[in-house]
Protein backbone atom coordinates (compact mmCIF):
# COMPACT_ATOMS: atom_id res chain seq x y z
CA UNK A 1 0.00 0.00 0.00
CA UNK A 2 1.40 3.67 -1.25
CA UNK A 3 2.45 5.80 1.97
CA UNK A 4 1.19 9.20 1.01
CA UNK A 5 2.01 12.55 2.34
CA UNK A 6 -0.73 13.73 5.47
CA UNK A 7 -1.95 16.55 3.52
CA UNK A 8 -2.95 14.78 0.71
CA UNK A 9 -5.80 13.29 3.00
CA UNK A 10 -6.37 15.51 5.61
CA UNK A 11 -6.65 19.12 5.49
CA UNK A 12 -5.95 20.57 8.61
CA UNK A 13 -7.98 23.49 8.23
CA UNK A 14 -11.29 21.63 7.83
CA UNK A 15 -13.04 19.58 10.46
CA UNK A 16 -11.91 15.86 9.56
CA UNK A 17 -12.89 12.57 11.26
CA UNK A 18 -9.68 10.09 11.14
CA UNK A 19 -8.41 7.23 12.26
CA UNK A 20 -5.14 6.43 13.25
CA UNK A 21 -2.77 3.07 13.89
CA UNK A 22 0.62 3.30 15.04
CA UNK A 23 2.59 0.16 15.54
CA UNK A 24 5.76 -0.88 17.57
CA UNK A 25 8.90 -1.82 15.58
CA UNK A 26 9.13 -5.18 13.47
CA UNK A 27 5.40 -5.42 15.83
CA UNK A 28 7.40 -6.34 18.60
CA UNK A 29 5.22 -6.91 22.30
CA UNK A 30 6.57 -3.75 23.52
CA UNK A 31 3.19 -2.69 25.31
CA UNK A 32 2.10 -5.77 26.43
CA UNK A 33 3.24 -9.32 27.30
CA UNK A 34 6.20 -10.19 25.64
CA UNK A 35 6.52 -13.70 25.02
CA UNK A 36 10.23 -13.55 24.13
CA UNK A 37 11.65 -11.79 27.36
CA UNK A 38 9.08 -12.63 30.20
CA UNK A 39 8.46 -9.48 30.48
CA UNK A 40 5.32 -7.11 31.05
CA UNK A 41 4.93 -3.89 29.29
CA UNK A 42 1.27 -3.06 30.60
CA UNK A 43 2.23 0.01 32.38
CA UNK A 44 2.77 1.71 28.83
CA UNK A 45 -0.70 1.71 27.92
CA UNK A 46 -1.21 3.64 30.91
CA UNK A 47 1.18 6.10 29.95
CA UNK A 48 -0.55 6.17 26.15
CA UNK A 49 -3.42 6.84 28.27
CA UNK A 50 -2.37 9.49 30.88
CA UNK A 51 -1.36 11.60 27.23
CA UNK A 52 -4.44 10.93 25.38
CA UNK A 53 -6.11 12.61 28.90
CA UNK A 54 -4.45 15.40 28.57
CA UNK A 55 -4.09 16.30 24.97
CA UNK A 56 -7.92 15.44 24.77
CA UNK A 57 -8.46 18.33 27.15
CA UNK A 58 -6.15 21.15 25.67
CA UNK A 59 -5.89 20.02 21.59
CA UNK A 60 -8.30 21.22 19.65
CA UNK A 61 -9.12 18.19 18.57
CA UNK A 62 -11.90 15.63 20.10
CA UNK A 63 -10.83 11.53 20.58
CA UNK A 64 -13.54 9.80 19.89
CA UNK A 65 -12.31 6.07 20.34
CA UNK A 66 -9.20 4.29 21.30
CA UNK A 67 -7.73 0.92 21.87
CA UNK A 68 -4.62 -0.02 22.79
CA UNK A 69 -2.91 -3.38 22.67
CA UNK A 70 0.50 -5.10 22.89
CA UNK A 71 1.91 -4.08 19.72
CA UNK A 72 -0.06 -0.97 18.48
CA UNK A 73 -3.23 1.14 19.13
CA UNK A 74 -6.41 2.78 17.45
CA UNK A 75 -7.16 6.31 17.80
CA UNK A 76 -10.66 7.99 16.32
CA UNK A 77 -10.34 11.59 16.21
CA UNK A 78 -12.25 14.43 14.96
CA UNK A 79 -10.85 17.97 14.59
CA UNK A 80 -12.19 21.33 14.89
CA UNK A 81 -10.31 23.95 13.25
CA UNK A 82 -13.16 26.14 13.06
CA UNK A 83 -13.40 26.08 17.14
CA UNK A 84 -9.50 26.96 17.59
CA UNK A 85 -9.74 29.83 15.44
CA UNK A 86 -12.39 31.80 17.75
CA UNK A 87 -9.53 31.19 20.70
CA UNK A 88 -7.95 34.15 22.01
CA UNK A 89 -4.36 34.62 21.99
CA UNK A 90 -3.63 33.72 25.51
CA UNK A 91 -5.72 30.53 25.32
CA UNK A 92 -3.60 29.40 22.15
CA UNK A 93 -0.15 29.85 24.44
CA UNK A 94 -2.13 28.64 27.51
CA UNK A 95 -3.38 25.43 25.67
CA UNK A 96 0.18 24.84 24.06
CA UNK A 97 1.95 24.89 27.55
CA UNK A 98 0.25 22.58 28.90
CA UNK A 99 0.72 20.26 26.07
CA UNK A 100 4.74 20.95 25.85
CA UNK A 101 4.95 22.60 29.17
CA UNK A 102 7.86 24.45 30.65
CA UNK A 103 7.63 23.34 33.81
CA UNK A 104 5.94 20.21 35.74
CA UNK A 105 4.69 20.26 39.43
CA UNK A 106 4.54 16.61 40.96
CA UNK A 107 4.87 14.78 37.57
CA UNK A 108 1.83 17.24 36.22
CA UNK A 109 2.52 20.17 33.58
CA UNK A 110 2.41 23.69 35.38
CA UNK A 111 0.29 26.53 35.16
CA UNK A 112 2.07 28.49 32.80
CA UNK A 113 3.38 31.95 33.86
CA UNK A 114 2.54 35.55 31.97
CA UNK A 115 6.04 35.45 30.79
CA UNK A 116 6.07 32.12 29.23
CA UNK A 117 2.74 33.10 27.53
CA UNK A 118 4.25 36.12 26.46
CA UNK A 119 6.82 34.40 24.73
CA UNK A 120 4.62 33.07 21.83
CA UNK A 121 2.00 35.78 22.28
CA UNK A 122 3.76 38.45 21.50
CA UNK A 123 5.62 36.24 18.59
CA UNK A 124 2.72 36.64 16.00
CA UNK A 125 4.57 34.08 13.76
CA UNK A 126 4.82 31.31 16.41
CA UNK A 127 1.48 32.14 17.68
CA UNK A 128 -0.06 31.34 14.05
CA UNK A 129 1.95 28.16 13.59
CA UNK A 130 0.84 26.80 17.37
CA UNK A 131 -2.91 27.69 16.19
CA UNK A 132 -2.52 25.25 13.54
CA UNK A 133 -0.96 22.55 15.39
CA UNK A 134 -3.46 22.58 17.86
CA UNK A 135 -6.08 21.01 15.21
CA UNK A 136 -3.77 18.91 13.26
CA UNK A 137 -3.95 15.22 13.64
CA UNK A 138 0.04 15.01 12.72
CA UNK A 139 1.02 17.10 15.78
CA UNK A 140 -1.22 14.64 18.11
CA UNK A 141 0.24 11.68 16.84
CA UNK A 142 3.77 12.77 16.75
CA UNK A 143 3.95 14.34 20.09
CA UNK A 144 2.15 11.12 21.52
CA UNK A 145 4.70 9.08 19.46
CA UNK A 146 7.91 10.89 20.62
CA UNK A 147 6.98 10.62 24.12
CA UNK A 148 6.42 7.15 24.36
CA UNK A 149 8.87 6.18 22.54
CA UNK A 150 11.61 8.25 24.24
CA UNK A 151 9.99 7.45 28.03
CA UNK A 152 10.60 3.68 26.74
CA UNK A 153 13.90 4.04 25.62
CA UNK A 154 14.31 5.24 28.74
CA UNK A 155 13.46 2.50 30.80
CA UNK A 156 14.94 -0.25 28.93
CA UNK A 157 18.43 1.97 28.27
CA UNK A 158 18.26 1.34 24.69
CA UNK A 159 18.13 4.15 21.79
CA UNK A 160 16.53 3.50 18.19
CA UNK A 161 13.36 3.56 16.85
CA UNK A 162 10.32 2.28 19.18
CA UNK A 163 7.54 2.53 16.80
CA UNK A 164 7.73 0.77 13.19
CA UNK A 165 6.31 3.70 11.10
CA UNK A 166 4.32 6.76 10.20
CA UNK A 167 1.42 6.54 11.79
CA UNK A 168 -1.31 5.33 8.93
CA UNK A 169 -4.59 7.46 8.75
CA UNK A 170 -7.73 6.85 7.09
CA UNK A 171 -10.00 9.39 6.43
CA UNK A 172 -13.66 9.09 7.49
CA UNK A 173 -16.23 10.13 5.22
CA UNK A 174 -19.97 9.01 6.26
CA UNK A 175 -21.92 8.08 9.51
CA UNK A 176 -21.93 4.48 8.46
CA UNK A 177 -18.20 4.29 8.16
CA UNK A 178 -17.56 5.73 11.22
CA UNK A 179 -20.12 3.43 13.16
CA UNK A 180 -18.25 0.46 11.66
CA UNK A 181 -14.65 1.96 12.40
CA UNK A 182 -16.10 2.78 16.16
CA UNK A 183 -16.95 -1.26 16.46
CA UNK A 184 -13.48 -2.07 14.85
CA UNK A 185 -11.54 -0.02 17.49
CA UNK A 186 -13.71 -0.96 20.18
CA UNK A 187 -13.54 -4.77 19.68
CA UNK A 188 -9.77 -4.48 19.26
CA UNK A 189 -9.17 -6.03 22.73
CA UNK A 190 -11.48 -9.64 22.10
CA UNK A 191 -10.66 -9.85 17.86
CA UNK A 192 -6.88 -10.24 19.41
CA UNK A 193 -8.05 -12.51 22.28
CA UNK A 194 -6.87 -10.42 25.53
CA UNK A 195 -10.18 -10.07 26.52
CA UNK A 196 -13.15 -12.20 26.19
CA UNK A 197 -16.20 -9.54 26.65
CA UNK A 198 -16.30 -6.09 25.77
CA UNK A 199 -16.33 -4.67 29.58
CA UNK A 200 -13.47 -6.83 30.01
CA UNK A 201 -11.36 -4.71 27.27
CA UNK A 202 -9.33 -2.69 29.33
CA UNK A 203 -7.19 0.57 27.88
CA UNK A 204 -10.14 1.04 25.48
CA UNK A 205 -12.93 3.89 24.70
CA UNK A 206 -15.82 1.08 25.13
CA UNK A 207 -14.13 -0.11 28.66
CA UNK A 208 -13.84 3.31 30.10
CA UNK A 209 -17.54 3.96 28.97
CA UNK A 210 -19.00 0.87 30.54
CA UNK A 211 -17.25 1.32 33.44
CA UNK A 212 -18.46 5.21 33.73
CA UNK A 213 -21.99 4.30 33.03
CA UNK A 214 -22.66 0.63 34.86
CA UNK A 215 -19.66 0.65 37.12
CA UNK A 216 -16.45 -1.87 36.64
CA UNK A 217 -17.99 -4.85 38.69
CA UNK A 218 -21.80 -4.76 36.98
CA UNK A 219 -22.75 -7.28 34.48
CA UNK A 220 -23.43 -4.59 31.60
CA UNK A 221 -26.69 -6.71 30.21
CA UNK A 222 -28.10 -6.61 33.50
CA UNK A 223 -27.24 -2.89 34.35
CA UNK A 224 -29.12 -1.77 30.88
CA UNK A 225 -32.20 -3.82 31.86
CA UNK A 226 -32.21 -2.37 35.41
CA UNK A 227 -33.67 1.29 35.85
CA UNK A 228 -31.20 3.82 37.44
CA UNK A 229 -31.67 7.28 39.77
CA UNK A 230 -29.32 9.66 37.86
CA UNK A 231 -28.39 10.65 41.37
CA UNK A 232 -26.68 7.78 42.03
CA UNK A 233 -24.50 8.16 38.46
CA UNK A 234 -21.16 9.58 39.28
CA UNK A 235 -20.22 13.48 38.59
CA UNK A 236 -18.91 14.29 35.31
CA UNK A 237 -15.31 15.28 37.09
CA UNK A 238 -14.99 11.51 38.58
CA UNK A 239 -16.23 9.72 35.47
CA UNK A 240 -13.59 7.57 33.78
CA UNK A 241 -14.92 8.17 30.24
CA UNK A 242 -14.74 12.30 30.88
CA UNK A 243 -11.97 12.71 28.29
CA UNK A 244 -13.54 10.96 25.46
CA UNK A 245 -16.39 12.54 23.56
CA UNK A 246 -19.90 12.14 24.25
CA UNK A 247 -21.18 9.14 22.48
CA UNK A 248 -24.86 10.05 21.32
CA UNK A 249 -25.74 12.76 18.80
CA UNK A 250 -28.06 14.98 20.13
CA UNK A 251 -29.81 16.54 17.29
CA UNK A 252 -31.24 19.21 19.54
CA UNK A 253 -27.88 20.86 20.02
CA UNK A 254 -25.22 19.05 17.73
CA UNK A 255 -27.20 20.81 14.60
CA UNK A 256 -26.28 24.22 16.29
CA UNK A 257 -22.91 23.83 15.97
CA UNK A 258 -19.82 22.58 17.47
CA UNK A 259 -21.31 22.59 21.20
CA UNK A 260 -17.81 23.54 22.99
CA UNK A 261 -17.61 21.87 26.92
CA UNK A 262 -17.57 23.44 29.87
CA UNK A 263 -16.05 20.62 31.22
CA UNK A 264 -11.95 20.67 31.02
CA UNK A 265 -11.51 17.29 29.96
CA UNK A 266 -12.76 17.51 26.72
CA UNK A 267 -13.36 20.12 23.61
CA UNK A 268 -16.74 19.52 23.19
CA UNK A 269 -19.80 18.32 23.95
CA UNK A 270 -21.20 16.91 20.49
CA UNK A 271 -21.77 13.28 20.27
CA UNK A 272 -20.83 11.44 16.77
CA UNK A 273 -23.17 8.45 16.86
CA UNK A 274 -27.12 8.10 15.96
CA UNK A 275 -27.14 5.56 19.17
CA UNK A 276 -27.15 5.19 22.57
CA UNK A 277 -24.76 3.88 24.90
CA UNK A 278 -27.31 0.67 25.62
CA UNK A 279 -27.93 0.92 21.70
CA UNK A 280 -24.30 0.44 20.87
CA UNK A 281 -22.97 -2.35 23.76
CA UNK A 282 -25.87 -4.31 22.07
CA UNK A 283 -24.69 -4.06 18.95
CA UNK A 284 -21.17 -4.87 19.13
CA UNK A 285 -22.16 -7.88 21.93
CA UNK A 286 -24.02 -9.11 19.02
CA UNK A 287 -21.31 -8.77 16.57
CA UNK A 288 -19.16 -10.75 19.08
CA UNK A 289 -21.64 -13.50 18.89
CA UNK A 290 -21.11 -13.57 15.05
CA UNK A 291 -17.49 -13.73 15.19
CA UNK A 292 -16.83 -16.35 18.11
CA UNK A 293 -14.71 -18.66 17.44
CA UNK A 294 -17.18 -22.51 17.01
CA UNK A 295 -18.64 -19.80 13.92
CA UNK A 296 -22.11 -21.78 14.83
CA UNK A 297 -25.05 -20.09 13.26
CA UNK A 298 -27.12 -17.79 15.54
CA UNK A 299 -30.99 -16.67 15.76
CA UNK A 300 -30.29 -13.71 17.72
CA UNK A 301 -31.86 -11.41 15.42
CA UNK A 302 -29.34 -8.48 13.89
CA UNK A 303 -29.96 -5.26 16.76
CA UNK A 304 -31.93 -2.41 14.95
CA UNK A 305 -29.14 -0.25 14.84
CA UNK A 306 -27.18 -2.51 11.97
CA UNK A 307 -30.32 -2.50 10.10
CA UNK A 308 -30.15 1.87 10.20
CA UNK A 309 -26.47 1.02 8.33
CA UNK A 310 -28.15 -0.27 5.16
CA UNK A 311 -25.07 -2.90 5.45
CA UNK A 312 -25.66 -6.64 5.34
CA UNK A 313 -24.26 -8.84 8.13
CA UNK A 314 -21.52 -10.28 6.15
CA UNK A 315 -20.89 -6.63 5.28
CA UNK A 316 -20.95 -5.33 8.96
CA UNK A 317 -19.00 -8.69 10.19
CA UNK A 318 -16.28 -8.16 7.30
CA UNK A 319 -15.89 -4.67 7.97
CA UNK A 320 -15.75 -4.68 11.87
CA UNK A 321 -13.00 -7.98 11.48
CA UNK A 322 -10.83 -6.26 8.68
CA UNK A 323 -11.45 -2.09 8.63
CA UNK A 324 -8.39 -0.64 7.85
CA UNK A 325 -7.62 -3.91 5.22
CA UNK A 326 -10.74 -2.65 3.52
CA UNK A 327 -10.04 1.15 3.64
CA UNK A 328 -7.21 2.40 2.33
CA UNK A 329 -6.98 5.96 2.74
CA UNK A 330 -10.77 7.15 2.56
CA UNK A 331 -13.26 4.90 4.24
CA UNK A 332 -16.97 5.99 2.82
CA UNK A 333 -19.99 3.95 0.36
CA UNK A 334 -18.77 3.60 -2.93
CA UNK A 335 -20.29 6.88 -4.75
CA UNK A 336 -17.75 9.10 -2.23
CA UNK A 337 -15.10 7.06 -2.39
CA UNK A 338 -14.92 7.32 -6.22
CA UNK A 339 -15.10 10.86 -6.13
CA UNK A 340 -12.35 11.61 -3.82
CA UNK A 341 -9.03 12.63 -5.21
CA UNK A 342 -5.13 13.51 -3.36
CA UNK A 343 -5.43 17.28 -2.21
CA UNK A 344 -2.11 17.45 -3.46
CA UNK A 345 -2.31 15.83 -6.73
CA UNK A 346 -5.48 15.41 -7.65
CA UNK A 347 -5.06 11.42 -8.07
CA UNK A 348 -7.35 9.08 -7.08
CA UNK A 349 -7.31 7.17 -4.06
CA UNK A 350 -6.71 3.35 -4.62
CA UNK A 351 -10.30 1.54 -3.78
CA UNK A 352 -10.00 -2.49 -2.64
CA UNK A 353 -11.85 -4.55 -4.58
CA UNK A 354 -13.24 -5.48 -1.17
CA UNK A 355 -14.70 -2.11 -0.23
CA UNK A 356 -16.37 -2.06 -3.97
CA UNK A 357 -18.33 -5.45 -2.80
CA UNK A 358 -18.86 -4.17 0.10
CA UNK A 359 -20.05 -0.76 0.37
CA UNK A 360 -21.48 -0.81 -2.96
CA UNK A 361 -24.24 -3.17 -1.30
CA UNK A 362 -25.14 -1.15 0.97
CA UNK A 363 -28.87 0.01 0.67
Amino acid sequence: MARLSRLEIIDPSEPTIVHVINRTVRRCFLMGDDPFTGQNFDHRKQWIEVLLERFAAHFGIELLCYSILSNHYHLILRTQPELVADWGDSEIARRWLMICPARMTNGEPAEPTDAELNAIRNDPERLAEIRCRLSDPSWWMRLLNQRIAQRANREDEESGKFWQDRFRAIRIEDEESLLACAAYVDLNQVRAGLAETIEESEFSSIHARIESEFGSSTVVSQAMDTSRDENQKRERSQRRDKFLSKLTIDERQDDLGICESDSPHRLSDKGFLPLTLSQYIELLEWTVEQTSADQKATTVRPPVALKQTGLSQHAWKTLVDGFAEVFTHVAARIETLESCRSRLTGRRFRITNEARQLVSAAA
